[in-house]
């Protein structure tokens, strides 16, 4: 393996199997206290051109690579994800702020999602059937197999740094397909460390690269027709205005959302419900897709749940991530978290209620913020109607679970929803008339298995990710006929 970081200690870029220079650098700093994480070589126009023509040069190797060979490499790297958790878990809490528990998680999860893969990569499965269903068929029978659909463009997040990065290069490599990674500009180290494993890992060099750059140079992965599937996550504007930019690829869209949790007036285990409800709230400081961001409960329960949730929310410490005892990591940025703070703001000024929180501690650089609970919102305050990622949840009263649905539905998002109650026939009801990807049952929107269908309707998103459903994007179905 080459050197991954020169002489001066910058992080270089994964080009195609080889770590790159590029003259151009870009500083990631820890938005706890904005002091230097690391400087990555940062990619252009140039180096984008030059993955896209070893990807395409590559496609013939990895489309014929045994599902044994794909289920072996992918291996490789769960294992070794598994080997340099620890490490891998400090650069994710110094480039993104997310505690230590925070960033093993998601090691834990990304390992998870390689294992899947191995599984996956296995079962592509095609169909073979007689076309006699009339005269026109008779004496013919269909063959049908599936195809690797070609170079796949990854744009992914500063939230999920690893793992949203994972989702779409676990089922590349599983499907057979070559990927060119934009990882998020302010969380790009722990894209490269993996570069490092899959380097290592048996899978064709040229078919995969990790190329920090900007949204001006990554626009050619929009556009260039040798891509033929552009997978993003990130904020509604910028996805939907890739699809209208990307001309016959084939586009898949995880966006964001302003997620729902619905409590009915049944609750009987109140431990549970809160700490799920304080975990979807604040989990990451608020900076996820699926984070619980409006709390629908029954009137007659809501005087309970308030003070219990209060309770729990201001339990919650904020401060170092790389800190043992610390349970609520900052924001990416001070701008973020001033954006957060006028929408808090703007909210108060139409009548709502402030239960707790909206506070800056003392402590880093400003980019913290105490966990927030507001009540009285107007339904056209930007902290309900947009996606406010951040540590805010607002919480409003419901006469029945009808008036919950549809106010989770008066939203142009629909990622997920959870729903708290002993009723199956609740949970059916929920099922038909929620207009979102997902519905949890006694759970958190927040709630994410690697392997299951994820991502939503309306603003919230077009496909779907979890290893299997994303291959299904990946790979293109060919049909031979032939006559007996």
């Amino acid at each position: 393996m080459s050197r991954a970081v020169n002489g001066s200690g910058l992080h270089l870029a994964y080009l195609a199997g080889e770590w790159v220079e590029t003259g151009a650098s870009l500083e990631v700093v820890n938005p706890y206290n904005g002091e230097r994480v690391a400087s990555v070589a940062l990619c252009g126009t140039l180096e984008i051109d030059r993955a896209l023509n070893a990807a395409v040069e590559s496609l013939e190797e990895t489309r014929r690579l045994e599902p044994w060979q794909r289920a072996k490499a992918l291996a490789f790297v769960r294992d070794r994800l598994i080997e340099r958790r620890e490490a891998f878990a400090r650069i994710l809490s110094q480039e993104n702020g997310k505690t230590l528990s925070e960033s093993r998680l998601e090691l834990d999860r990304a390992a998870a999602t390689f294992d899947i893969a191995v599984g996956e990569a296995t079962r592509i499965y095609g169909e073979a059937y007689d076309l006699g269903i009339n005269p026109l068929g008779a004496g013919r029978r269909a063959l049908v197999r599936h195809y690797p659909i070609g170079v796949v463009a990854g744009v992914a997040p500063f939230n999920f740094p690893l793992n949203l990065a994972i989702h779409k290069i676990a089922p590349a490599m599983a499907a057979g397909c070559p990927i060119v990674l934009k990882p998020a500009s302010k969380t790009p180290v722990t894209a490269l460390m993996l570069a490092g494993i899959i380097q290592e890992s048996g899978w064709p060099l040229k078919a995969f690269s990790v190329l920090p750059c900007d949204r001006q140079a990554g626009q050619m992965l929009v556009e260039d027709d040798r891509v033929k599937l552009l997978s993003f996550t990130g904020s509604p504007e910028v996805g939907w205005k890739m699809k209208q930019q990307a001309g016959r690829k084939k586009v898949v869209l995880e966006l964001g959302g302003n997620a729902g949790l619905i409590v009915d007036r049944d609750v009987t285990d109140w431990d549970l419900l809160i700490n799920r409800a304080v975990t979807g709230a604040f989990y990451q400081c608020g900076q996820v897709c699926i984070s619980v961001q409006r709390i629908f409960v029954h009137q007659e329960v809501m005087g309970e749940f308030r003070a219990r949730f209060k309770k729990a929310a201001e339990a919650l410490r904020p401060g170092d991530p790389l800190d043992e005892a610390t349970t609520l990591g900052p924001m990416i940025d001070r701008p973020n978290r001033e954006r957060l703070q006028l929408w808090i703001r703007e909210a108060m000024e139409q009548g709502a209620q402030l239960v707790t929180g909206n506070e800056v501690p003392p402590l880093g650089q400003g980019n913290c913020l105490t966990a927030t609970i507001l009540e009285e919102v107007a339904p056209a305050c930007r902290v309900v109607a947009e996606e406010a990622f951040g540590p805010v949840v607002v919480l409003s009263p419901v006469e029945s679970m009808e008036e919950a649905f549809e106010r989770v539905n008066a939203s142009r998002f629909g990622l997920q929803c959870g729903l708290f109650t002993r009723d199956f026939t609740t949970v059916m009801r929920a099922f038909d008339a929620l207009e979102v990807g997902g519905v949890i049952h006694d759970d958190i929107p927040s709630f994410r298995v690697d392997s299951m269908p994820y991502g939503g309707v309306k603003d919230s998103g077009l496909g779907r990710e979890g290893v299997k459903y994303a291959m299904r994007d990946m790979l293109e179905e060919r049909v031979l006929v032939y006559r007996m």
